[in-house]
This record gives structure tokens, sequence and C-alpha cells, in this order.
């Protein structure tokens, strides 16, 4: 290294077209650049009757009541928030959305259940700390990592997982797709894309696959890429910061000479 579908069945979840819309529960859509931002309500500030039929309501609501302000095919961030969404409501908002040619593409986040769901899918992802209303606020600001991210996909070009913490992927990171993550990353098979641990700053994390092929490692701001010739052989690797930049050494071997010598 050189430093430098089968359409869901909906019915028990969508409701008929004749109940009324109920304006506490507010679904927003908006422009921000190039994309549109579809934002769901936090859980804590919905009425206690709330429930995801008024969700798909108010969303269906917003995407063909009055004037569609968008271009055809533009493409959608749903801002999740803490909003449970498994895998089929997460086809629903899709399906709704590609019915005015709209395309979604990224889900942010504060639940690893829908950040798991959400990347399963083929959506990009971005798990974010929580936030807190005025109901609900923090004691103390804390800059804890957030739980480990697990996830059994290939990360597929065009998709980016993002997350707070440690981020672990039992599966490929394939060329043109990228994980990012605050804590460590473990790739339990090719990493071929993009790798950025430590994004928050912190050059002690480290990457470790079980077959490196990287097209670029960031650790903190430090910046490796893969040698133009590949390894004759290869083994499970961990890419870690030196004064010198980001050096890769086998994993028998950086469990020798770091970890062993600090326990």
């Amino acid at each position: 290294m050189t430093s430098d579908s089968v359409e869901p069945s909906l019915v028990s979840t969508i409701p008929p077209n004749d109940l009324t819309v109920d304006c506490q529960v507010q679904v927003h859509l908006k422009s921000e650049g190039k994309q549109l931002l579809l934002i769901l309500p936090p859980d804590a500030e919905l009425p206690g009757s709330a429930s995801w039929l008024e969700l798909w309501q108010q969303l269906k609501h917003r995407l063909n009541a009055g004037d569609r302000f968008w271009q055809a095919n533009s493409i959608v961030h749903l801002m999740a928030q803490d909003q449970l969404l498994d895998g089929q409501k997460l086809q629903a908002i899709a399906d709704a959305l590609s019915e005015v040619q709209l395309q979604l593409e990224r889900v942010y986040t504060t639940r690893r259940q829908t950040a798991v769901a959400a990347a399963a899918a083929g959506y990009s992802v971005e798990q974010q700390p929580p936030t807190y209303t005025l109901n609900n606020k923090p004691a103390e600001p804390v800059e804890l990592l957030a739980d480990p991210l697990y996830l059994q996909i290939t990360v597929r070009s065009g998709i980016e997982i993002r997350h707070p913490g440690t981020i672990v992927i039992l599966g490929d990171l394939n060329p043109g797709g990228a994980v990012i993550a605050a804590g460590d990353i473990f790739i339990w098979g090719r990493l071929r894309g993009i790798a950025h641990a430590g994004a928050q700053g912190n050059r002690q994390c480290r990457i470790m696959a079980l077959q490196m092929e990287p097209t670029q490692l960031r650790i903190a701001d430090a910046v490796a890429r893969a040698p133009e010739t590949p390894p004759a052989q290869f083994y499970p690797e961990v890419a870690y910061v030196t004064p010198g930049g980001i050096r890769i050494a086998r994993a028998t071997d950086f469990a020798k000479t770091h970890l062993l010598l600090n326990s």
C-alpha cells in the first residue's frame, strides 16, 4: 500500500382511500439541492394513537395532492428518524415514490433495525445518533461510539454505509461501494471498495478484511490506495496507522506485535 422485485403483500398495512388524513401526523417532502428529502416525524412527536397506517396515508397524500414540484426521476433521501421500518414498509415507500417518478436511494435513521433492513434492501444507509425533542433531552453530551452495526450483505457499487460506531460486514465490499465508520471496520469477505474507519478523527481505528483488495483505505485523515500489482496470495489482513502512514499486516502478525504486546 502507498499512502497518499416481487411487490410485497400490503393488504394489512395500506389503509383504504376513504380514510381522513390526520393533520397531526406530518410527513414532509422538500427539495434540497439535486435531491428530495422525505421526512418522517419522530416517533416521540406522534399522537399516541398514530400508527404506520396513518404515516402511510400522510405519505400518499403528500405525493399525490397538489402540485408536483419535482423533476421526473429525482433522487429521494428518506429521513426516517426513529421510525421502525422493516423491509416491507421500505418497499412500500419505494413503490409509492416510484409511482410518481421518484427514486429512493438513501435512508437516514437512528434505529439499528431500520438501518439493517435498508442495507439489506440495497439502499445506501447512514445511521445517525438519536435526536432529542423538548420532552426528551440528554442529560449531558457524550462522545461514546454507537453499538457496532452488523450486516450480512454484499455492499454493491453505488451503495454507501455510514455508522457512528464500528461496522461488521459478513460479505463483500465491491468496487464502487463504500463503508464509512466512526469506529473500526471488519469485512468478513473481500474488501474491494472504499473503507474509511475512524471517520471522526480517531487514528487508533483499524480496518480488517479476509481479502484486502481496496480501491482506497482511509483511517481518520490518513489515506492509502492499493498497489498496482496485487499479491500472489491473500491472507486476512489489518490496516492501521503508523507515523509513516497506513500500513497493512497479516492478521496473525498484527495480533502478535500489537495486541499481545499491549495486553
